[in-house]
């Protein structure tokens, strides 16, 4: 398996040959880079740096090497132990650190494990920042400091309830509200740290919680992506518990799904959707989410009366978009929920509460508020590619083609009908266009998709 390197960071399988998997002289080389980066930004004094980690298997080896190298390249350590993306995020704002480094491989399989790397914000690297680090990982004759200039690690924290109390004392989550509802949930946290902290956060908003898969080993009961064919066993589980919903997120907790009452999925791109209705409803205001999302978000945003906006996919992307227009909320298709006013991160505690706050507030249940939602269905397909085909030339053909539709060009070529939309990308690892499309309906979803397939392998020959 290749090594990935990219701007949100350095993932791969662990164990193999270094440079090819996640060794740990991978560990080293890129923890080290890092370091160099936010060191070179305060070269008067001696920088402090987040660690956090989820709860899969190679989590406290990898974060080991992590703590121990920045200790070597005098950094100080506030040590999160275990802990979600988004509570890594907050404790670097909360602690005045300089930035942070998450051990996650997020959705990905139990072999994987990532370093996600972070900015004094709590935010993701920027591309220019992300690229510095790969370029100084390449470099050689770095000499770390002597023993009298080496790191400490200056606090071992649980940030964990920290999170959840400023998740609760958030003016948009009305506490009294859902607990009066007293909500029968079931949870299911993929058996990492989201069975620590989602079970806690449901409790302290008074629901009745039925955990399954939430004791954090790192074993993960099924394939960890929170997508409909791996949630079977809480489909069942809600309907069995007679529960009022099933909340599911991915190992990292920044991805958030809701399972309905009759076991049906809520469908994970309608998180943001409900989220953004509830937010709307309170406070008018524009939102975000990137190109790849439901177009549902847009049509809630202006029943609302606000402008909704599109970002290059990924969080960073996203965050600097709704930084830009001055964004109330908004995020990702995927379950993803940046929230501003607690900070500039997807975030699935924050989610759960605001959503279980709208919830409790419209005194509906869970497929009657779905219903209250315009119906899409996506189809993600991809078309695989020769190596000398040049990806960049066949999408400005594509938008040469439909030049007289809506075209936005950011992120690949997204098309933009009057009832539907396609969204062609390039990989950057493999010589593939993704093609992602959104209809009424998931036959017309998947017309769609084979229809520009076809077209696209025309202009390929292939």
């Amino acid at each position: 398996m290749t090594l990935i390197k990219s701007i949100s960071g350095i993932r791969g399988t662990i164990g193999g040959a270094p440079g090819e998997n996640l060794t740990p002289i991978d560990v080293v080389k890129f923890t080290t880079a890092y370091a160099r980066l936010i060191a070179g930004r305060n070269p008067e004094r001696r920088i402090r740096i987040v660690v956090g980690r989820d709860a899969r298997l190679s989590g406290p080896m990898v974060a080991d090497l992590v703590v121990g190298t920045l200790l070597a390249a005098g950094v100080d350590v506030i040590d999160a132990g275990l802990c979600t993306t988004p509570g890594t995020e907050m404790a670097v704002i909360v602690k005045q650190a300089d930035g942070g480094i998450i051990i996650t491989a997020s959705h990905n399989p139990r072999q994987w494990n990532a370093l996600k790397l972070l900015d004094a914000q709590g935010e993701f690297l920027s591309d220019a920042e992300g690229r510095q680090v790969l370029a100084l990982a390449e470099e050689s004759g770095y000499d770390y400091p002597p023993i009298d200039g080496i790191g400490r690690v200056i606090e071992r924290t649980d940030f964990n309830d920290e999170h959840i109390r400023r998740v609760l004392a958030l003016d948009a989550v009305d506490v009294e509200a859902v607990r009066a509802r007293r909500f029968r949930v079931v949870v299911d946290a993929v058996n990492s740290v989201g069975g620590v902290v989602i079970p806690k956060l449901l409790r302290e908003l008074g629901c009745d919680v039925v955990e399954l898969n939430c004791a954090p080993t790192g074993e993960f009961a099924h394939n960890p992506e929170p997508l409909p064919e791996n949630l079977t066993a809480i489909s069942e589980a809600v309907v069995r518990e007679r529960a009022d919903l099933g909340i599911v997120v991915d190992p990292d907790v920044d991805r958030l799904a809701f399972v309905s009452e009759d076991g049906s999925m809520f469908v994970e791109e309608y998180t943001l959707v409900a989220v953004a209705d509830y937010i709307l409803s309170r406070t008018k205001g524009d939102t975000v989410s990137n190109l790849s999302s439901s177009r549902a978000l847009r049509d809630v945003t202006e029943r609302h009366g606000g402008n909704y906006h599109a970002s290059a996919v990924g969080e960073v992307n996203v965050v600097r978009k709704m930084k830009e227009v001055g964004a109330v909320i908004g995020g990702e298709g995927n379950g993803g929920v940046i929230y501003p006013e607690l900070h500039y991160g997807r975030d699935a505690l924050v989610g759960t509460a605001l959503f279980l706050t709208y919830l409790a507030e419209k005194k509906m249940t869970m497929t009657a508020l779905r219903k209250t939602y315009p119906a899409y269905f996506a189809s993600k397909n991809k078309i695989q590619l020769t190596p000398a085909i040049d990806v960049d030339k066949v999408l400005a053909e594509m938008k040469r083609r439909y030049a007289g539709e809506r075209v936005t060009d950011i992120d690949g070529v997204k098309i933009d009908f009057a009832e539907n939309w396609v969204h062609l990308r390039k990989s950057n690892t493999e010589p593939i266009i993704r093609v992602y499309t959104e209809a009424k309906t998931m036959a017309g979803a998947e017309e769609l998709a084979q229809r520009f397939i076809a077209e696209l392998r025309q202009i390929c020959h292939l």
